[in-house]
């Protein structure tokens, strides 16, 4: 109980974190990668909340994650997604200085890092891309740190249209950040001792 407990508490703290991060990209006019970036591109072309669009983008991706990862994993994947999308909503109300552009992607980079790290470590993600740097961690032994930095440099490379060449580039700064705090965060817990980690998942490493 008491484990379960601290890592609801590390979960809670990460997606604060995190949604304080993408408060502050948001209000740089920079942007991140993965399923948060293209939430972000969409909330600047729509009138839609950043929180209602990650919801909606990461629908997909719990299929995926329902399918190779378990459904433990999964529910608590889903309640971490429905979690930060209302928090983020809730940061409208809140007003966060304004610094340098390239001070806020490092600020912001740093924040997301380590509360990405709180929850993936707490055996839960929050969906999209981080599903897809799991499972390819836990099937090819590829650094999730790694995989969020490639697939992140691809969907903020394509906001150059949006932002400009500049704050697109400063927004690699945020996304190299985070992705080395991730990588570097990694828990030392092995995947089979994971508590999220059922038997479906498990027999899928096996195969």
């Amino acid at each position: 109980m008491h484990i379960k407990l601290q890592k609801s508490l590390f979960i809670l703290m990460g997606l604060f974190l995190t949604a304080i991060g993408i408060k502050l990209l948001n209000i740089h006019t920079l942007t991140f990668g993965g399923t948060a970036g293209i939430a972000t591109l969409i909330s600047f072309m729509t009138n839609w909340t950043w929180g209602i669009l990650f919801l909606i983008v990461n629908l997909p991706f719990f299929i995926l994650s329902i399918k190779k990862l378990g459904w433990n994993f999964s529910l608590l994947t889903f309640l971490c997604i429905i979690l930060i999308s209302a928090i983020s909503d809730l940061m409208d109300y809140l007003t966060l200085p304004l610094i340098s552009p390239i001070a806020a992607a490092i600020v912001a980079g740093s924040l997301i890092g380590i509360g990405v790290s709180f929850v993936l470590n707490s055996g839960a993600s929050l969906g999209g891309i981080h599903i897809l740097a799991l499972y390819l961690e836990q099937q090819s032994n590829i650094n999730r740190g790694i995989s969020l930095f490639v697939t992140d440099f691809i969907i903020v490379s394509s906001a150059v249209v949006m932002f400009g060449f500049k704050n697109a580039l400063i927004s690699i700064i945020a996304i190299t950040v985070a992705s080395f705090l991730t990588g570097r965060l990694k828990s030392t817990v092995k995947p089979s001792e994971v508590e999220y980690q059922t038997s479906d998942s498990k027999s899928l490493q096996n195969s």
